[in-house]
């Protein structure tokens, strides 16, 4: 993701997330922090259908984020945006990848699951509308590779192209 893609990321943000929306600023505020921040975006057709980031303080990798458009779910754009958090944990001597999920988003849940996340804690109403946020790791001394991304049997090779800045 560079400062470019933003505003786009950004409307996305504001659409698929209304109510726990990131504000414009926090993007830039994460993109300026590449030494523990690792954010890309997946492209279709040459418009932004996705975007992820991390943050990794070693020994822990954290998503920030990630999020696929409703029309390209099922086409394993969400498998490849968590494949590279994960490969991008490794790289950085991540020991454990953390994160948060709605507790009322099952598919979010699933895709998780498939990768070997595993459910540590719940924080009570814990997003704007009263949701709990469920707590799931990744222990990657015990992760094996990644499943095919969902609905395609393909490689992360076979999915739009992504963009992420190198620190």
């Amino acid at each position: 993701m560079s400062a470019s893609d933003i505003p786009a990321v950004h409307a996305l943000e504001c659409r698929l997330f209304p109510v726990d929306a990131w504000p414009l600023q926090m993007f830039h505020d994460e993109l300026a922090q590449a030494e523990t921040r690792h954010y890309l975006v997946a492209e279709l057709d040459g418009g932004i259908v996705g975007y992820a980031g991390l943050m990794c303080i070693e020994p822990i990798a954290d998503v920030q984020t990630i999020a696929v458009i409703p029309e390209c779910e099922g086409r394993g754009i969400g498998s490849a945006l968590l494949t590279r958090l994960i490969t991008e944990s490794r790289r950085r001597r991540a020991a454990d990848v953390l994160l948060e999920v709605r507790a009322d988003n099952p598919r979010a849940q699933e895709l998780y699951r498939r990768f070997g996340f595993e459910q540590i804690h719940v924080r009570p109403r814990y997003y704007r509308d009263g949701v709990d946020a469920l707590i799931m790791r990744l222990q990657l001394q015990n992760a094996g590779p990644p499943p095919a991304p969902e609905g395609t049997g393909a490689t992360t090779d076979h999915v739009p192209s992504m963009e992420a800045d190198t620190p």
